[in-house]
């Protein structure tokens, strides 16, 4: 199936070239695109330059806009700049706070949290099967005057790539289609760790001529399959850490699962968003209108562990071959809205939203042992009503955000406000209170297993948090963000060492939590020196939300115009160190990271050496990843049991064109 949907993709590529009216010239002085880059759809900034065509005619690419969840617009980046080369990755965004296992696809282990993005719904659970899964927060929609395509390529690890093909037209001035894929699939060094996964979007957003009537909509399917090998047992970690020239063949290092383990995480979404202007008035006194709207949004997701045979790493079971564990969520969601828009109090909104949830399993489960009963679902409604706010007094634009739930045992509430503030073009300053409570994921409250020990049902309280923060953005000065977050009722998993006996827990005292990070750019002629460090703080009883004290990127790059302007350059090393702390451990029966005090990995410095050009439409990347491996030590690890990658040497491009 991966494959044809890729190939109706390279059809509607070629038959839509011509299919959309072309963007007449832009009147008066031109400017051609600097040499510094072209289009990232997928990681967009403003931009004021313009597009030279095929055809020789000038283009404004800030016509070319990116709209997000929230409705705010950006264009095509058009820069080649370290911002990007930090987001040439798997996931394409930056992984400063993530720390990747040693195979392209597997899970991420985190050096930073963030508690800005308020949610009243529990999630499936399986977090650590999250990382490339795209929400409905993520998607983006598009308007653009020419179709406009976007084709990545970046190496696997062993045996595989990454791709990801994209493309938009507007059919009307009113109407804009997209469609991309994004596929990989890579073997990996060490034993039983394959990786493939697949996202396929489609797009779609409408507005009338009068603009009394809009929508937007989108379909997502998305799977992320691993093969699970469960870390290093107490032999191949000995090899690894001695550095054994045997062993330096990674695929000869002893693992707890050979061959017989796997996990899937599959999600299907359908989402709709329309709403409808009931009438407009706008005269010498008032500039006001009153719109409805509704939003549709039914998604089913479900998580499977596969293993040909029980192994006792896990635990005793209840069968010993074909263990299957399967859990599965369906979530429809219906929400109704009413808003009014006056120049005097904004933007304001009503909302009333309904929920009906179902997380179930194959049976129900009875315990001969302690005579206990595990149902097999759980099932509801959940009602809730708030409000949204959005205006622009003395420069300053406030938005707030409330929600509040009526009815249901699993529904929560949030209030987030926000102010932010432009000093001028260089600088901007943001901050946020955001204040949250909802139930625990639905894997914390009931789960079931041929594993005994993964049997649990439990009644935590609901998990509540509040968070302050602020940013500061300017290349000029500095960038700062800084944000405090206290945790009540935090529910986390707990393993009593990296043997993965995993215990559901929730904290009885309050957890405290500061990460402050800055970022500043220094240059000196065509050198650069880019600087990134994080520093955090935890105060809580005992080892259970865990992140490094220090954080740290270092790259000094070099870039340059060659070729009478013909390519452009940028080459560079990074240098990126966190301190040594207890990392949560890794569980791969239900794709979930547990608290853990008996290993600590970090301490152990990386060094990626890159080479990134810039021909026409085109950006070429070459590194050189953790080029120190071998002479530092083989102590790098991504989770307890899981090392880190070791030096490899990975390329690929980015190809933008706009026809």
């Amino acid at each position: 199936m991966k494959h044809i949907l890729f190939v109706i993709f390279l059809c509607i590529s070629v038959f839509s070239i011509h299919a959309q009216t072309k963007l007449e010239p832009v009147q008066g002085k031109k400017e051609k695109m600097s040499q510094q880059g072209e289009g990232d759809i997928n990681n967009v900034d403003r931009s004021s330059q313009k597009d030279k065509t095929t055809k020789g005619k000038d283009y404004d690419i800030n016509l070319y806009k990116i709209i997000s969840h929230q409705r705010d617009t950006t264009v095509v980046d058009t820069t080649l700049t370290i911002e990007k080369e930090y987001k040439y990755n798997y996931l394409r965004k930056d992984e400063f706070e993530l720390l990747p296992f040693s195979n392209l696809g597997q899970t991420y282990n985190r050096l930073g949290y963030s508690f800005d993005i308020p949610s009243a719904f529990p999630s499936i659970g399986m977090r650590a099967k999250h990382f490339n899964y795209e929400e409905v927060e993520d998607v983006r929609y598009f308007n653009v005057p020419t179709p406009t395509t976007e084709l990545f390529f970046k190496t696997a690890m062993e045996q595989g790539q990454l791709i990801d093909a994209f493309i938009t037209m507007n059919t009307s001035k009113r109407m804009n289609l997209s469609i991309s894929y994004k596929g990989m699939r890579s073997l990996g060094k060490y034993q039983n760790i394959l990786s493939s996964t697949g996202n396929f979007r489609f797009t779609t957003n409408y507005r009338t001529k009068n603009d009394r009537y809009a929508l937007r909509a989108h379909f997502y399917s998305q799977d992320v399959l691993n093969n699970e090998n469960g870390g290093l047992t107490e032999t191949g970690l000995a090899d690894f850490q001695n550095g054994v020239e045997e062993f330096t063949d990674r695929s000869r290092l002893s693992v707890q699962f050979s061959q017989n383990a796997q996990n899937i995480l599959v999600g299907k979404r359908y989402y709709i968003e329309h709403d409808y202007k009931i009438f407009k008035q706008k005269d010498s006194l008032r500039d006001s209108n009153l719109r409805i709207g509704h939003t549709f949004n039914y998604e089913t997701k479900y998580y499977i562990f596969d293993q040909l045979a029980q192994n006792d790493f896990l635990g005793d079971s209840f069968i010993t071959t074909g263990i299957r564990d399967r859990s599965q969520l369906r979530k429809l969601f219906n929400q109704g809205s009413v808003s009014y828009t006056t120049k005097t109090f904004g933007d304001v909104k009503f909302k009333a939203n309904h929920t009906k949830y179902n997380y179930f399993f194959n049976s129900i489960l009875f315990n001969t042992t302690n005579n206990n009963v595990l149902p097999n679902k759980i099932e509801g409604d959940v009602v809730a009503v708030g409000g949204e706010w959005r205006h622009t007094i003395a420069g300053i634009d406030l938005r707030a955000d409330l929600l509040a739930n009526l009815s249901g045992e699993l529904g929560g509430n949030y209030f987030k406000g926000q102010a932010k503030y432009k000093f001028n073009e260089d600088a901007s300053a943001e901050a946020s209170i955001v204040i949250n409570s909802k139930a625990p994921n639905f894997n914390f409250i009931i789960n079931q297993s041929d594993y005994i020990d993964y049997n649990w049902r439990t009644d935590f309280e609901k998990e509540r948090t509040q968070s302050l923060n602020f940013s500061f953005k300017s290349k000029k000065w500095v960038n700062a963000d800084v944000s405090f977050t206290s945790m009540d009722n935090y529910a986390y998993f707990s393993g009593l060492d990296a043997s993965q006996q995993i215990t559901p827990l929730q904290s009885p005292d309050a957890i405290t939590y500061l990460k402050v990070k800055v970022g500043k750019e220094f240059r000196y002629g065509k050198f650069a020196l880019n600087n990134t460090i994080m520093y955090q703080n935890v105060t809580q009883t005992g080892d259970i939300f865990n992140v490094p004290e220090l954080v740290t990127r270092n790259t000094l790059y070099y870039t340059d115009n060659w070729f009478k302007k013909a390519l452009f350059i940028q080459t560079g090393v990074t240098f990126s160190y966190f301190t040594e702390y207890n990392a949560d451990g890794y569980n791969p029966l239900i794709g979930e990271f547990f608290s853990q005090n008996q290993q600590k990995i970090g301490n152990f410095p990386r060094i990626d050496v890159f080479i990134n050009a810039k021909v026409r439409r085109t950006r070429i990347y070459l590194k050189a990843e953790h080029l120190n491996s071998s002479l530092t030590g083989y102590d790098f690890f991504s989770a307890p049991n899981y090392p880190y990658r070791d030096f490899v040497v990975r390329f690929g491009l980015v190809w933008n064109f706009f026809s």
